[in-house]
């Protein structure tokens, strides 16, 4: 499930400041990184199964692995966890709308900041 109506594809942020934010709302970065991209993640774990609600991102300045980059990200997303093939994000899958709702909120809240930090 991709959440395109928040406009992440249109913001940029410096790499600590976006790991801190994220920090926040509970998406970590963790080890989901390479040299141009990095991808934050937070895990929910509900009876319907595991999911993950995704916000990736890629170097448009700097490097990740120096800490020292400009961020620019990609439409979220929310994905459902099968063992052992990894994450589907399809529309075919069936998301909880009560988790729909908590992920719209999570993403609210981070796009006001976003927003706040970048001055619009």
């Amino acid at each position: 499930m991709r959440f395109e109506q928040f406009g992440f594809e249109n913001m940029t942020g410096d790499l600590n400041r976006l790991d801190s934010l994220m920090s926040d709302y509970g998406l970590i970065r963790a080890e989901q990184w390479d040299y141009e991209r990095v991808s934050y993640d937070r895990k929910f774990e509900l009876k319907d199964g595991v999911f993950y609600l995704r916000v990736q991102g890629y170097a448009v300045e700097g490097d990740v692995g120096a800490h020292k980059a400009v961020i620019k990200l990609l439409v979220p997303l929310l994905g459902k966890h099968y063992y052992p093939h990894g994450l589907e994000y399809g529309e075919d899958e069936h998301f909880p709308s009560t988790l729909v709702k908590q992920c719209e909120s999570v993403l609210a809240e981070i796009k006001k900041e976003l927003d706040e930090f970048n001055g619009l």
